[in-house]
This record gives structure tokens, sequence and C-alpha cells, in this order.
């Protein structure tokens, strides 16, 4: 289902109009802490880390909560980026210090703006009967002009846009006639498509975006090349159509945006543009969450500061983990 190689390897693809397709495979990551679900991380990589001023993609499921596996997130903070939930099956509950609670259903995409500082928590609900979740979670560097923007959530159902042999959502930007309300703060395209057995679709893009194709299940041909399930294809700028085909029925993510073209430092939940100022969000986070060296057992206990606190919140915090030692982190473009 996954490639659990810590450093995978990226291949190439060349087929098309010339311009190299390039697939990137997963790495298998616990999604807070060892004994935490599992999920498929595609983005960033050693060699790639960014499309657009997409910066992060986790991929999960389908898992059976049940049983285990399930989203446990208690409290945690974020700088300089947006969240972008987005399921296939489940439900997720969202709270933040903002002081947005909201449930996130299949074919509905919560964007949280983390600006300048915010603390949220994510947990898995099997209230209502679905014990599968499925989907994505990415993050969105914000530019420097709009990096410590006031924190915000915006929640979105995109209609379905239908053809022959295909289906699609629109939650991001614009495509194949259908267009979001969620604002971001650079040129960005998020869809879900998903192709029935023998479906194709050709879609038309932006020449100035870069794109990517996160497939969820199944096999796709993007212009010629093989994506299989967990992989992402990374098409650079230029074409103007890209052509998807499956044999045997896929569903997958389009992710598109013009090059960042800035540097980012990121390290745990954070966005900056310097080590320096990833050392000062990770002290004013653990400030907020310790007295007297220890993690205050419970949120409402916790100090006021630049992330704020989850008024509805019960469960301990997470701590930050240790900064690497004697490194300085470096930054990406």
């Amino acid at each position: 289902m996954s490639n659990q190689d810590a450093n995978p390897e990226e291949l190439v693809c060349r087929e098309g109009d010339g311009q190299a397709i390039e697939i990137l495979t997963p790495r298998e990551v616990p999604l807070g802490g060892l004994r935490a679900k599992k999920v498929r991380r595609t983005l960033p990589q050693r060699d790639r880390s960014f499309i657009g001023a997409w910066c992060f993609a986790d991929h999960y499921g389908p898992d059976d909560i049940e049983h285990g596996n399930a989203m446990a997130l208690g409290q945690h903070p974020h700088t300089g980026l947006q969240t972008v939930s987005w399921l296939f099956s489940g439900r997720i509950d969202h709270a933040d210090s903002a002081g947005f609670t909201q449930t996130v259903l299949p074919g509905q995409v919560n964007l949280m703006t983390a600006g300048k500082g915010i603390s949220h928590s994510e947990f898995s609900d099997t209230s209502h009967g679905d014990f599968t979740l499925w989907g994505a979670q990415l993050w969105v560097a914000l530019p420097n002009h709009a990096r410590f923007t006031e924190p915000t959530l915006v929640h979105y159902e995109p209609p379905a846009v239908t053809g022959d042999g295909w289906t699609a959502k629109v939650f991001i930007g614009s495509l194949l006639g259908s267009s979001s309300p969620v604002p971001t703060h650079t040129p960005l395209l998020g869809a879900e498509i998903v192709l029935a057995a023998g479906g194709e679709i050709e879609i038309d893009v932006d020449p100035e975006f870069e794109h990517g194709l996160l497939v969820d299940h199944g096999v796709i041909e993007a212009d010629g090349c093989e994506v299989k399930a967990a992989e992402l294809a990374f098409i650079p700028v230029g074409r103007t159509t890209i052509r998807i085909a499956s044999t045997d029925g896929a569903r997958l993510l389009v992710l598109g945006g013009t090059p960042f073209g800035e540097s980012i430092v990121m390290w745990w939940n954070f966005v900056a543009r310097t080590h320096d100022e990833i050392v000062q969000y990770r002290a004013e986070w653990q400030d907020q969450i310790t007295k007297g060296g220890q993690i205050v057992p419970e949120s409402r206990a916790m100090r006021p500061g630049r992330f704020g606190i989850v008024p509805t919140a019960t469960e301990p915090p997470i701590p930050a983990p240790e900064m690497p030692k004697n490194v300085r982190l470096k930054e990406r473009r």
C-alpha cells in the first residue's frame, strides 16, 4: 500500500509533450507519535519541496478506526501556513484557538489559515456509525506578505461536475468550469477527480501553474505516464492540457499553483523564513503549555500567548520535539 523507504527514489517519465513528469513515491510516517495514526507522505521530498505553494501532502486510509488507527491530534500549534483537510470517507471534528469548531465530512473542505499563529485539535468521530477514515491533509505555505495574517477558518462543500466517465469537485481555485470561493494568498488549484473504469478526461490547465496528481486509489495514465496508488506525479509549468485515463477506475487529487518563488524553513508544525524564527516559535509554544517544566494537565490551564487556547479542549497539548542539536535548519525552495 505504501513505500516505507525513508529516502524514496524519484522517478522521471518523459512522455506527452516532452516535459518531464516526476513520479514521487511516499514514505510512511506516524502522525502525532510512534503509536499514532500512520500516513503516507509524498510532499516534501528531498528534491521537491513545492507544487505551487503546496508544501506538504499526507494521504491516509482507508483505516478501520473502530479498532485503532483513529485520528487523535490534541491541541498543537501552526504558523505561516494554511491547512487543507479533504475527506473521502469518515468524519473529523476540528476546533481551534480562533474560536472555530467545524465537522468535516466527505466532499467538504476545511481551510484553516494559521497566519501569525494558531493552535487546533482534530479528532475522528464514529458517532454517526462511519468507522472508515480516508482522506488527505495538505499544507499551503503563506507568502511573505501574508504570513502574519490573522488566523481564521473557511468551510466549503463544492458541487460535483460530471462528464462521460468522470466526476470532479473543485475545492480551491478553478477547473472544468467550476470555481471555489475559498480564499488563498497565491494562485492555487485543488480538486478531486473520480474516473470510472475506462474513464478518460482532458483538463485545460493554466500553463503558468505547476501541477501534482496525487492518486488515492487505482492506477492512472497521465499524458502517457503511469501513476500508481499513493504516488504523486509532478508536472512542470508550460502545459495547457493534461490527459488522465484509467483502465479500472481511479480517484485522485489535482493540486496546482504558480511556482512559489520564496524560500521557507519548515520544521514540525511551523513554516517560517529562518532557523531563528523556528526556535522562537517552539520556545513560545513550550512556554504556553508548561508550568514548572511540566506539561499542563489540561489545555484550559495553558498560558495565553501567540498560539491562543482552544476553548473547548480538555486534553493535554502536544509538546514540540527537541530542536536538532548543533544543526541549523535549511531553507527549502
